[in-house]
């Protein structure tokens, strides 16, 4: 199977994306020795992107706590003591605020998160004001609220919402280690509504939960054989939180975690794929390699929902070293 990803990087047509992965053909390239796996993923970054080019996106968190979900990794769960006090939904206005303040700050993507199981009825019409706020300021609209009905979906889509952030986590065998009050099942279901709706997937896991590298590999299995594939892809590497149950884990070795992006590359090649969660205590050095692999887009901005996140001088000294430029809005090739 190697051999042929070789052979498919190497040619003059750019690879389109597959949907048939077989978990040993993702396991294959978890094998390549690294240097050979970052080259083939750097091979088919620049068939589809400027390979110096990184999107630059914002995550406000419109709705903090209270949610029922018992997510082991998660902050915002009822179901831990965690010291994070529950909130009500944001002011339309205070949210079209920070996206302007976002926009200045060199943000083309706003995403919007809030901690619901899913959204209610009733707060759907300020979720709609939002993203027509945040669209009309040229700006690229993400929502992430938990599980849709189609009937919100469609509501959604008919606002202009552009991605719908909805992640799988894990692989579907190890899934239930980390969740219990929703199912693998539900997840792929609000997806299948999303697209249905036609709106941009934005949909990855999280690095770090205590999985094996099979794991990952079916994780990445799943997203790849959607049709069509998340038009984004963060890849979360786990910040562990005093209070949840994976407040005591290990961190995720930084050369494992470069190697998986390199992976999200080769097999959603027209994708865009963040560094999400966890960039806080990554070094220049991984986040470089992380690009190198084929990374194309971080999160900007002193905090993602309720952790840290680097600062902005932090990132504009990065790009600078690095000799990036930020990612217009609407450029991913496999947007809708």
């Amino acid at each position: 199977m190697s051999q042929n990803v070789e052979t498919a990087t190497t040619a003059s047509t750019p690879i389109e994306p597959r949907h048939d992965w077989q978990r040993e053909d993702v396991e294959a390239l978890f094998d390549l020795p690294f240097n050979d796996l970052i080259f083939q993923a750097q091979q088919v970054h620049r068939q589809w992107f400027d390979a110096n080019e990184v999107q630059k996106s914002t995550l406000l968190s419109i709705k903090t706590g209270g949610c029922p979900e018992d997510c082991g990794y998660c902050s915002q769960s009822s179901k831990f003591e965690t010291g994070l006090k529950a909130s009500k939904l944001m002011d339309v206005e205070a949210v079209l605020e920070g996206a302007a303040r976002a926009k200045a700050a060199g943000a083309s993507r706003y995403c919007m998160g809030a901690a619901w199981r899913s959204p209610k009825d009733r707060d759907m019409d300020a979720v709609v004001e939002m993203i027509k706020g945040v669209r009309a300021m040229g700006m690229e609209t993400c929502m992430t609220l938990g599980m849709l009905t189609p009937e919100q979906a469609a509501q959604l889509k008919q606002a202009g919402l552009d991605y719908y952030n909805h992640n799988v986590d894990t692989s579907e065998e190890y899934y239930g280690e980390i969740i219990t009050t929703r199912s693998y099942e539900d997840r792929i279901e609000t997806i299948g509504y999303v697209q249905d709706a036609g709106i941009n997937v934005c949909a990855g896991g999280i690095l770090g939960l205590g999985e094996e590298v099979s794991d990952r590999a079916g994780m990445l299995m799943v997203l790849a054989n959607l049709s069509p594939q998340p038009q984004s892809v963060p890849i979360n590497m786990l910040i562990p939180i005093d209070g949840t149950p994976l407040g005591n884990n290990e961190p995720v070795d930084p050369i494992d975690f470069v190697g998986c992006i390199a992976v999200a590359r080769i097999m959603m090649p027209k994708s865009v794929v963040r560094l999400s969660a966890g960039r806080e205590w990554m070094s220049d050095e991984t986040q470089a390699l992380c690009f190198l692999a084929g990374a194309n887009s971080i999160f900007v901005g002193e905090a993602l929902l309720t952790t840290a996140n680097p600062s902005l001088s932090k990132d504009e000294r990065l790009f600078q070293r690095l000799g990036l430029k930020p990612m217009a809005a609407h450029k991913c090739p496999s947007a809708i």
